[in-house]
């Protein structure tokens, strides 16, 4: 556990954001595996059968996660001013509604998996192996929130570490899975599936065991396994909102995505891949956003509120070294990585396509870094609908230069469209931070 009130603000910003790099990237290790043994295993049909369906669990599965993570800002707070018994209320509260939420989407997700995918424009030779392969990670989504709830509950007390181990368990068992099932017992795309909602099944029963062996703040007894219904009201309150900021992203990319899919599959294997490589490289991003959430909130919990201030431009400054490095390096490698996710035959002309998009979005990581620094910092503060607004901002833009572009440019568009949009964003967000924000912290302290 760490405690943020006190001590380096780097320090603690740094030992925060490196373990959830970590643990991110073995993350998104679950569906690059996915994506490049499905191409080598099934061809690019599989591949694009993959990807299609990612962005309708992702927006279910980030709704739910919302929640945890609008709870994880309320046990940092209580964290922070030594309310251990409100900790575990918290954390009781948020694990018996989100399961009965996991549920119901688990049962809507399996039922409705094919019309969605029909709604979006799936070519009909891929819809059959992406409706199967949608329908199986719906069914992994209860053990996803699981773990998300837990892991956020640990980064809450300052414990970052804990879950990259993991999750890094749970990474190699999905590839390894993934050769088996795709190789070995020639399941193809449902194959990948199976294996992803295994090994997040594996990631959570870890998680679970862990805590209540060595975490004595978020060890919940049976006679606590509560449902406190004015702890939930101040959860929905602010995990609502953020729920919603995190489902506005994907609901963004499923429009995109339509438009996408017009293109023909070689395309839609194209972005798949390089929006792949790019989550990769956002990840410092995000995890440096996660962590001034954490320090933020736990500082605002104490009554420091000169320290939440610097927890943001701390977190900006370390931006400042990290992306010059990863525009250079996905620049100077963005051929060779798409071919990571090509089809032994015939994918010349998808990383042809992949290379294109990655020439121009490369240059672009500093401005998603400034949007989630911000945001990082608004979540620990408690302003979850300024995150909201933002995020609405940001993914309108982006989907309707999509729209105007890509039919005429191609992916090319997505990325011009991308970067519009952050600056955008940034420029609001940015604005109400110097002109409202800072007022509203000062009277306060």
């Amino acid at each position: 556990m760490r405690k943020m009130t006190e001590g380096n603000i780097y320090g603690h910003l740094l030992s925060t954001a490196v373990p959830l790099i970590m643990g991110n990237i073995l993350q998104l290790t679950y569906n690059a595996v996915d994506s490049i043994i499905v191409s080598k295993g099934v061809g690019v049909y599989g591949l694009g059968a993959v990807s299609v369906s990612e962005p309708v669990s992702t927006i279910i599965i980030l709704s739910i996660s919302g929640i945890g993570i609008g709870a994880s800002v309320l046990m940092g707070r209580y964290f922070g001013a030594g309310d251990n018994e409100k900790v575990k209320r918290a954390l009781s509260t948020t694990i018996i509604f989100g399961t009965m939420a996991s549920l119901a989407v688990l049962l809507l997700g399996v039922l409705f998996s094919g019309q969605i995918l029909e709604m979006l424009n799936v070519p009909k030779d891929i819809l059959a192996s992406a409706t199967a392969y949608t329908r199986i990670i719906f069914i992994g989504c209860i053990f996803t929130f699981q773990y998300n709830i837990m892991s956020n509950a640990l980064r809450a007390v300052g414990d970052a570490k804990t879950p990259v181990i993991f999750v890094g368990i749970a990474s190699v068992l999905n590839a390894l899975m993934d050769v088996l099932f795709i190789f070995g017992f020639r399941w193809g795309v449902v194959g990948a599936g199976i294996a992803t909602a295994l090994a997040e099944g594996i990631s959570a029963i870890l998680c679970y065991i862990y805590v209540y062996r060595h975490i004595p703040v978020l060890q919940i007894r049976r006679k606590e396994l509560v449902l406190d219904t004015k702890m939930l009201r101040i959860i929905l309150k602010s995990g609502l909102v953020t729920a919603l900021q995190q489902a506005c992203q994907p609901i963004g990319k499923l429009l995109i995505q339509s438009v996408i899919n017009l293109q023909g599959v070689y395309v839609i294997s194209a972005f798949n891949a390089a929006c792949r490589i790019e989550d990769f490289a956002r990840i410092p991003g995000q995890s440096v956003g996660h962590s001034i959430m954490t320090c933020t909130a736990q500082n605002l919990g104490a009554g420091n509120m000169e320290r939440t201030k610097e927890s943001l431009w701390k977190g900006i400054m370390i931006g400042f070294v990290y992306c010059p490095i990863i525009t250079f390096l996905v620049f100077v490698c963005r051929e060779p990585l798409m071919k990571l996710f090509a089809p032994a035959k015939g994918g010349e002309q998808m990383i042809a396509i992949g290379v294109s998009y990655l020439s121009i979005k490369a240059f672009m990581f500093i401005l998603p870094y400034w949007t989630n620094a911000i945001q990082g910092y608004f979540r620990g503060m408690g302003q979850m609908t300024m995150t909201l607004i933002c995020t609405v901002i940001q993914i309108s833009v982006r989907t309707i230069m999509v729209f105007l572009l890509v039919p005429n440019i191609g992916i090319r568009g997505e990325a011009w469209g991308s970067a519009l949009g952050w600056i955008i964003m940034s420029l609001f967000e940015y604005g109400y931070y110097f002109t409202v924000q800072q007022r509203k912290v000062y009277r306060k302290s």
